[in-house]
């Protein structure tokens, strides 16, 4: 048998996986609740100690923080194929920033914190497994993030997550950062495509200028990007 080609087509019926389902509009909070449920079920089956997205959430509520979920759990709605992650990520707005730290920190006790340039970590004191990342808004892109924000309201809670074009940003900002390992890339690559691919309505014009806080030029890069998914062709990391 020879390696198969390019050239060959697609077939559905031959694939392993199932294709990505689009995302019905007006449905996206109810796509959201439900892969996060899922993710936040996955996490806590493989990850130790695992905290979930519900409890951090819970607790900046209380204190009144502003923030947004973001990683694998704020953006799994999007993607609309939920996946496993070892972390809860949260951008915070910078006047909380202290604040929020400050309750995790409390609430959290048993986790080491470590500071860095663009993110608090929370890792697990035995392990080392970070288990919640506090993003700081310190960089173009991130200070949007409020006025990017989609609203998630049950009768339990509300909170943000990002927009469709501000998720696809972020995703976009991971990839081309040089302070990021290849493989991470890879998979912030395969997290862009599928959000693409699930969602056939994107405010292109929106995205080009979120892409350009990223970097000069990354406006015309991330439209192009999305124009390759839908092609389906090849992009570079």
């Amino acid at each position: 048998m020879r390696r198969p080609t390019a050239a060959v087509q697609y077939d559905p019926a031959l694939a392993h996986e199932v294709p990505v389902t689009p995302i019905a509009p007006g449905t996206e909070t109810a796509i959201h609740l439900q892969c996060l449920a899922v993710s936040t079920a996955l996490s806590k089956y493989y990850v130790k100690n695992f905290i979930t997205p519900e409890k951090v959430i819970d607790v900046l509520n209380a204190a009144g923080v502003r923030f947004m979920l973001a990683g694998a759990h704020g953006i799994g709605g999007w993607t609309n194929q939920p996946r496993t992650t070892q972390d809860v990520d949260v951008l915070v707005a910078t006047r909380y920033l202290k604040a929020a730290v400050r309750v995790l920190r409390t609430t959290f006790p048993q986790l080491t914190v470590r500071d860095t340039p663009v993110v608090v970590r929370f890792a697990d004191a035995r392990t080392g497994t970070v288990l919640l990342d506090v993003m700081k808004p310190n960089q173009p892109l991130h200070r949007v993030a409020m006025r990017n924000a989609h609203r998630i309201e049950t009768r339990k809670r509300v909170y943000q997550i990002p927009t469709l074009e501000f998720a696809l940003a972020m995703k976009f900002a991971a990839m081309v950062s040089p302070y990021r390992d290849r493989l991470t890339k890879m998979q912030d690559g395969v997290d862009l495509a599928r959000i693409v691919a699930a969602n056939p309505k994107i405010q292109l014009v929106k995205l080009g200028q979120l892409g350009e806080r990223v970097y000069r030029g990354g406006g015309k890069e991330i439209v192009e990007m999305v124009r390759r998914v839908r092609a389906g062709e090849r992009f570079e990391l």
